[in-house]
């Protein structure tokens, strides 16, 4: 189904039932959408948003599903932006505003940023998924979050049926939280708005960063190198989603009272401990605990984990959702059991509960 008429123009919406999703998520596990509806021009939103077959069930937005697990075939209409245009809306002297569709790859946007003489997105390079995600989960790495530079969302409310933008306030992010995520099904994004300046201040001192510039022989690192540092540990700690499916870090680092990190560390003096953004809490990893579990490396059939990041669940080939995710319950109740800790999932789980 097309949603224009005539054939020479370009596609501007796509309607299509039945359709497979294993090409459409980074785990490449076998699931089906009832409909897949790929829409090219954010602005006919409203208009395909009010087609029967979609307007009567339910709708989920699927950006490169790099951060989410489909445990079963998925009701409804799945919607992919397909607007994947970056322009630039301000540049200063010491700052600029980029605004980019929210089909765009976010990787791409962290290397335009800084082909373009801009800084603040360094260590969130080689993130996969979509500048439209992006402030779903205030994705963040190395001690960076999106959060930090985003200053203006741009969305459809299907709750009062209008056209939003949201200021950075207005998005209410958090540590791997938004508003967008607390009310999965009131925002639709079509486009993020980005403010970034020309010089920042490097974050170098987040797991090795410091130790790979030198390793490769840089002394007065910029914002590419901090970027290509990055792009380096990662490859070489998570496995490539187009080689073994994965989403990337599975489980959040719990973030605890400090007074219970006292005690955690009292017992297991070696677990690595960060800071968090209140004072009296602290941030745990959950891979060391998860390998201090056994799990590192773990296979079941196809279902397993990474050899090289506990963190990270990963599909050998034919693994389905609903076994990657009974391997994660049984991950997260050993490490209950051990530590006392509860950890939770990063991606979105459809078609199960945690």
């Amino acid at each position: 189904m097309n949603g224009h008429d005539t054939s020479a123009a370009p596609l501007r919406w796509t309607l299509t039932e039945n359709a497979p999703l294993q090409a459409l998520n980074t785990f490449h596990v076998r699931a089906n959408a009832a409909q897949l509806l790929e829409l090219h021009d954010p602005a006919l939103l409203p208009e395909v948003l009010a087609l029967p077959s979609v307007a009567n069930g339910p709708l989920l937005v699927l950006g490169s599903g790099s951060n989410v697990l489909i445990a079963d075939d998925l009701p409804g209409t799945v919607l992919v932006f397909g607007n994947r245009d970056i322009s630039f809306l301000e540049h200063r002297a010491d700052h600029a505003v980029i605004r980019a569709g929210a089909g765009v790859s976010w990787h791409g946007l962290v290397m335009f940023s800084l082909q373009e003489g801009l800084s603040g997105l360094e260590n969130l390079a080689l993130i996969p998924g979509t500048a439209g995600a992006a402030p779903i989960q205030n994705i963040g790495a190395y001690g960076a979050q999106v959060g930090e530079f985003i200053q203006t969302v741009e969305a459809w409310d299907c709750q009062e049926q209008a056209w939003v933008r949201m200021d950075n306030e207005q998005c209410g992010f958090g540590y791997r939280e938004s508003v967008f995520k607390r009310q999965p099904d009131r925002y639709l994004i079509t486009a993020i708005e980005l403010r970034l300046p020309l010089l920042h201040a490097l974050r170098m001192d987040y797991a090795g960063i410091r130790e790979e510039l030198q390793a490769q022989g840089v002394e007065l690192p910029s914002a590419v190198d901090v970027a290509n540092a990055v792009i380096t540990i990662r490859r070489r700690k998570l496995p490539d989603p187009d080689v073994l499916g994965n989403a990337g870090s599975f489980f959040k680092n719990p973030v605890l009272p400090l007074e219970q990190v006292d005690v955690l560390l009292q017992h297991f003096p070696e677990l690595p401990v960060f800071p968090a953004e209140r004072d009296d809490q602290r941030k745990v990893s959950a891979a060391w605990m998860i390998e201090s579990c056994g799990w590192k490396g773990f296979r079941e059939g196809d279902a397993g984990v990474a050899p090289s990041h506990a963190m990270v669940l990963v599909n050998h080939g034919n693994a389905t959702g609903a076994e990657l995710l009974d391997l994660a319950r049984r991950i997260s109740a050993s490490v209950l059991e051990k530590f006392g800790v509860p950890i939770e999932p990063e991606p979105r789980l459809l078609g199960a509960q945690w």
